[in-house]
């Protein structure tokens, strides 16, 4: 079937603006969709059980109220506005509006009278919530349905849904009057005085889709290509959880209250002396926060408008409301006043060109689609300008009925409405998949916070705005770093080492393969070797290169380099020769330890001394075993670890001896690796989590077990492994800890404590 529009429903283009004709009473039932409707359809298309898109309106009424009466006001209302009997069936594939005829409705009435009175308020919000969640089907409607909810004889909740396809806010104050003033004068016994609505939506998809084309359309594409266009920023803010690949659109609802003392500073000090709106104040602070909790100085916040331009669409129920995207440029670290101004300019010239539909805009500007974000943007901000609307019932009394759906459409949404006292109602809701309540209510409060900080001083820049509380302000700069803990601030780790050796020399230090290394040998081998690189000029702040093979020869080596009172510069064997290459030229080190397997990947003309730790032992044996003098200090360089270079050059860390201890003592308090664990060193030499392997464990006593290479890159062996050897304490790269977590081996029955690093981890252990 052909889809057939009224004909006789045009736009008369003149210099008094636009007028649309009502259509005739036999006009046909189908009719095209407005562009708002064509996006909400599609998206309610693509998830057809998602109670996501629907408008909910919840009054509770207190005292004597006639049922019958109300259910007759909702039928009356249904029947004035064919928004409320619309459905959306497919025509050749695309959906039309089909209209039907009026027919009764049915108020569902819901008893919780046998519902403990302590629990009869929760409950209420409880069956409000999942009614206000429930599916409609767009083909076939009906899309409104009400509830009554009965508290007990005195005491209901009407809970009234209906789908955003066919009514906004806007239409929400509409039916909600119409139904307060049918009731009153059905209750009085006379005819309600309401006008004939002047048209029906469908009239107005029809208008649009012939007004706003040609020169109209291009003149308004040309201004959001000129303010959209490029690359819009993706807002990056901090969240407690990680984006969803598949956005489940959980929300929650936190409400907050601004003052009445400082919404007379935003309305007075703020808007009205640099001649802005409320509006324009509130989106230059919404955003000023954004920009701080981001770092990004390109804020986009998306915001609703009515969408009513023509005197003819104010008493008419559907979807008009449309949204614009407010980019607004933040650079340069303006002042609040500079802002302001700049926020002034971005609403002003939203408004002027706001007939473009979203949909519209989104296809014009052809953003990168992602089904986990939205298309422009992910906050938005509403300032409630809604008629306000009164309800009055006889023998009734009125009240809102706040209805939490438990959805969220954007990562942030905040709305602010006036308060009764010349305060500020505000409204955040949030996706609960994205952020904890207290992170909302903290950035709430930052809000009011900088906005207190803009009106007592509008020329401050925004960097220097005040965002915390005076209680946030102690807790960061005294409390939080209120972190000093008792360590060995005063030793060097290699002397640390040695102690271990002293008191149980006999006890296992470092286990690889059929090699055992006790304290007692380590200490002596690498006393030898300190002695030997003395030898070669090796002292304090004198960096050594160690190029091995994980093993008892490289942890020789490294504690062999500390007792010397040298750095050591730890070298991957694994490395490209390039790389190596380039580590030796900038840490300039005069010595290169390695070992002879090894000397054929070395870069060739690196300028070291080259010592090998195997082929050179009987050389080293002849050196003293007594604990040389190293020279140094607690600020002695300890070792030097190269950056991955991902974005560049590598570049080398400096770690002193008494940050290593520092580690070291958190370590030890942190996990109680004590003399009994056995422990793993798995990290290649190269990364800094080596040095966290190591020193920890052999600092408390414990003995450091080493994987041979083939058991080290095969997660289910090495998982095997630790349970094999009785491993107690093991780290493991955030990879390849996924790979065992999501192997399904059973945990090793000894382990107690796996440590990960280097990356974010996407698995959890099983408990």
């Amino acid at each position: 079937m052909a889809l057939r529009t009224r004909t006789t429903s045009r736009a008369i283009l003149g210099t008094g603006g636009v007028e649309i004709e009502p259509p005739p009473p036999d006009a046909p039932p189908r009719f095209p969709l407005s562009f708002a409707q064509e996006r909400l359809w599609f998206l309610q298309d693509l998830a057809p059980h998602d109670g996501l898109y629907h408008v909910v309106l919840g009054v509770r009424l207190r005292g004597h109220l006639d049922v019958g009466t109300l259910e007759h006001a909702l039928a009356a209302v249904v029947e004035r506005h064919e928004a409320l009997r619309t459905r959306f069936p497919r025509c050749d594939g695309r959906p039309v509006q089909e209209i039907g005829a009026a027919q009764s409705v049915h108020l569902e009435v819901c008893d919780l009278g046998a519902v403990p009175i302590e629990r009869r308020e929760r409950e209420a919000r409880r069956v409000a919530s999942e009614e206000a969640r429930r599916p409609f089907d767009l083909a076939h409607g009906p899309l409104h349905r009400s509830l009554l909810l009965r508290l007990d004889g005195e005491d209901h909740v009407l809970v009234w849904v209906l789908h955003h396809i066919v009514a906004d806010g806007w239409s929400a104050g509409l039916l909600m009057s119409e139904v307060a003033t049918l009731y009153t004068a059905r209750v009085e016994g006379r005819r309600a005085e309401l006008v004939a609505p002047p048209l029906q939506y469908a009239d107005v998809a029809v208008w649009q889709r012939r007004w706003l084309r040609g020169e109209e359309l291009e003149a308004q594409l040309a201004y959001w290509r000129d303010r959209l266009g490029g690359v819009v920023g993706e807002l990056e803010l901090p969240t407690d959880h990680p984006r969803p690949a598949q956005p489940g659109h959980r929300g929650a609802i936190l409400d907050f209250e601004i003052g009445a003392e400082l919404a007379a500073g935003l309305r007075t000090t703020l808007s009205r002396a640099h001649g802005a709106t409320l509006f324009m104040t509130l989106l230059a602070g919404f955003a000023a926060l954004l920009s701080r909790y981001s770092g990004s100085s390109d804020i986009t916040v998306g915001s609703p408008i009515a969408g009513r331009t023509r005197s003819e669409m104010e008493q008419v129920v559907g979807l008009f409301v449309n949204t614009v995207a407010l980019r607004t440029d933040l650079s340069g670290d303006p002042t609040f006043t500079e802002l302001l101004a700049r926020a002034r300019e971005v609403v002003l010239g939203a408004a002027a060109h706001q007939d473009v539909p979203f949909e519209r805009l989104v296809k014009e500007l052809q953003p990168v689609r992602d089904l986990a974000r939205h298309p422009l943007f992910r906050v938005m901000l509403s300032l409630e300008n809604l008629p306000p609307v009164e309800l009055r019932l006889p023998g009734v009394t009125v009240e809102d009925f706040t209805v939490d759906t438990g959805t969220a459409k954007f990562d942030l949404a905040l709305a602010f409405a006036e308060g009764a006292d010349g305060g500020l109602l505000g409204r955040l809701e949030y996706d609960r998949d994205l952020f904890e309540e207290a992170t909302v209510a903290r950035l709430a409060g930052h809000l009011q916070n900088l906005l207190r900080s803009a009106v007592a001083d509008p020329a401050r820049r925004l960097g220097e705005l005040a965002l915390l509380s005076e209680g946030e302000r102690r807790r960061v700069l005294v409390e939080w770093n209120a972190t000093d803990a008792a360590f060995p601030a005063e030793r060097c780790i290699h002397e640390l080492v040695t102690e271990q050796a002293a008191r149980r020399p006999e006890a296992p230090a470092v286990v690889c393969g059929d090699v055992t290394l006790s304290y007692g040998e380590l200490d002596r081998r690498a006393n030898r070797l300190a002695h030997h690189l003395q030898g070669l000029g090796v002292a304090p702040e004198v960096r050594v290169a160690i190029c091995a093979e994980r093993g008892a020869e490289l942890v020789i080596g490294l504690l062999g380099i500390l007792k010397a009172g040298g750095a050591y510069v730890p070298l991957d064997p694994d490395q490209p020769a390039s790389r190596l290459a380039l580590m030796l030229e900038d840490c300039a080190a005069p010595v290169l330890l390695t070992q002879s397997a090894l000397l054929d990947r070395l870069p060739d003309g690196h300028g070291a001394r080259t010592v090998c730790l195997d082929r050179d032992r009987e050389v080293m044996a002849g050196e003293p075993s007594s604990t040389p003098r190293s020279g140094a200090g607690p600020r002695t360089l300890a070792y030097v670890v190269y950056t991955s270079g991902s974005t560049g050059t590598p570049k080398g860390v400096m770690v002193e001896h008494r940050g290593v201890a520092n580690l070291v003592a958190w370590h030890l308090r942190s996990h109680a690796v004590g003399p009994e664990d056995r422990t793993t060193q798995v990290a290649a030499i190269g990364f800094d989590a080596a040095a966290w392997e190591l020193w920890p464990s052999l600092v408390a006593g414990a003995s450091v077990w080493v994987p041979e290479e083939e058991t080290r890159w095969s997660p289910v062996r090495l998982w095997r492994w630790l349970g094999e050897r009785g491993i107690t304490v093991a780290f493991l790269p955030t990879p390849l800890a996924e790979e065992v977590l999501a192997s399904g081996e059973p945990a090793p029955a000894v382990l107690r404590r796996l440590l990960t690093g280097g990356d974010r981890l996407r698995l959890r252990p099983a408990p």
